[in-house]
């Protein structure tokens, strides 16, 4: 039995036929130019492609990336919001309640009263961008993720000024800084109560255990009445009353002027070998730190504009979820 012959015919007639003529192609050939017509006796042996259902692999990577990325941005956001309401919360409670804080810590109000406002605006930002990556997530709302992704650009920008701002112009900011701190010391009053930038320049000493900005001759062009030999010096400047001395728990803060002080009770050196010192401890903790907040927001850049870019342009979810 003969195999049958799958394609058509120059002449177009399919089966055995007559023998070749002169010239012509050898059974089952096709003359060059021929197109091969599929007939219904002979299947299609071509390999099939695609999945069982019907759906190709391909189509079913980016929706599975997709799903991930939607997920990750969603859970990730939300400890965001929970992380600012904390913080929030702290902010609010240090700024109503500064006297317990003062009486506990040891601070001055005013500082107090800084890092409150520092504390509820970073709360406030970060729940307003988890707000944002949640409900954005979610429902797939194009606007959110879009102003999300906005926001969090903006930061990072904000972010990459301050540090090329701060590094290319440092010395004229460390000048900056000394021309104030010399007129702070300078308007030091000798009696009465204290202004709230003299209570953190107090505070400051204390803390880093420093005595003016370049040393405790500073203190000697202080604008008073006449000293004695040992010189009137500012109370935060001594030793005894530091902080880091053996108490039970901190001591208040020392406001004002003392007017007898020994040489050895003073803290020898100056707020400026205290500020670089402390820098240069936790210059491997900071840099980290802005580090790793770099790269987290570049990773949430980029999650949020591929859930833009992939998402169904239709808004037929969001109706449905509303």
């Amino acid at each position: 039995m003969g195999v049958p012959f799958c394609g058509s015919r120059p002449g177009g007639a399919e089966g055995p036929g007559p023998g070749p003529g002169p010239g012509a192609a050898p059974r089952g050939t096709r003359p060059r130019g021929a197109s091969a017509a599929p007939s219904a006796s002979c299947p299609n042996t071509e390999p099939r492609t695609g999945s069982p259902t019907g759906h190709d692999d391909a189509d079913m990577n980016p929706k599975s990336c997709l799903g991930f990325a939607k997920c990750f941005l969603f859970l990730f956001n939300l400890f965001f919001f929970a992380m600012g309401s904390l913080l929030l919360a702290f902010g609010l409670w240090v700024l109503f309640d500064r006297q317990s804080f003062a009486a506990v810590l040891g601070s001055p109000l005013y500082s107090l009263r800084v890092w409150s406002y520092i504390f509820s605006g970073v709360g406030i930002m970060t729940m307003l961008l988890g707000f944002l990556g949640c409900l954005g997530a979610l429902k797939e709302i194009k606007a959110m993720l879009l102003l999300y992704f906005g926001i969090l650009l903006l930061l990072f920008a904000a972010q990459i000024t301050v540090a090329v701002i701060i590094y290319t112009q440092r010395v004229t900011l460390a000048t900056k800084v000394a021309t104030y701190v010399q007129e702070l010391i300078q308007g030091y009053p000798a009696q009465g109560p204290l202004g709230d930038p003299h209570e953190s320049w107090d505070a400051v000493q204390q803390q880093l255990a420093c005595c003016g900005w370049n040393g405790p001759q500073d203190w000697n062009r202080l604008d008073g009445p006449p000293r004695d030999g040992d010189g009137a010096i500012t109370c935060s400047c001594l030793e005894a009353l530091a902080p880091n001395s053996t108490h039970s728990s901190p001591p208040a803060l020392p406001h004002g002027l003392c007017p007898m002080a020994a040489p050895q009770d003073i803290f020898p050196t100056g707020c400026a070998e205290g500020v670089k010192g402390w820098l240069a401890e936790n210059l491997v903790t900071i840099v980290g730190i802005c580090l790793g907040i770099g790269l987290l927001e570049l990773c949430l850049l980029m999650l949020s504009m591929f859930l833009v870019r992939n998402l169904d342009p239709d808004y037929e979810k969001l109706l449905r979820g509303f």
